[in-house]
């Protein structure tokens, strides 16, 4: 999704290249899916979260209780200090969401209004309550999916 988006230089430098992750958007779906396996046993860096928080207009707080990790652990590391695989690839498939949302909507405002309000497809519920688990960020990049081809529930 990143790497078709137009957006994808901004979001890349928000997310990634600011807290110091070096990214490289590579063609094929195969080849972004091992790099991005590879990053998460890398440990994406605090300073991501951070970042996503703010590209995603939410708090620390907000972003963490979508996280398999505590606000209180997150608070002993350092913003260059890796998170462990499990928050990294949570994370990383947070910020896919992002991306694929932004170039859907076309329009960061536009996706976030969505993200927050309930849909029929998604059981009547927002799609940011479904982000806790890797099951409901599939549904939530399905449903962007069938947005973008006007296919409406």
């Amino acid at each position: 999704a990143v790497r078709e988006a137009a957006n994808k230089d901004t979001f890349l430098d928000q997310v990634f290249v600011r807290p110091g992750i070096d990214v490289e958007v590579v063609e094929g779906d195969e080849e972004n899916r091992l790099d991005l396996i590879a990053l998460s046993r890398q440990g994406v860096p605090k300073a991501a979260l951070v970042h996503l928080a703010h590209f995603l207009s939410c708090t620390l707080h907000e972003l963490v209780a979508l996280l398999p990790v505590t606000e209180r652990t997150l608070q002993r590391y350092t913003p260059q200090q890796p998170l462990n695989r499990m928050v990294s690839e949570h994370l990383l498939q947070l910020a896919e969401v992002a991306a694929r949302g932004v170039e859907v909507f076309g329009d960061k405002a536009a996706f976030l209004a969505w993200l927050h309000h309930a849909n029929t497809a998604l059981g009547h519920q927002t799609p940011v309550s479904l982000l806790s688990s890797r099951f409901g960020v599939e549904m939530v990049l399905e449903e962007l999916g069938r947005l973008e081809h006007g296919i409406v529930a």
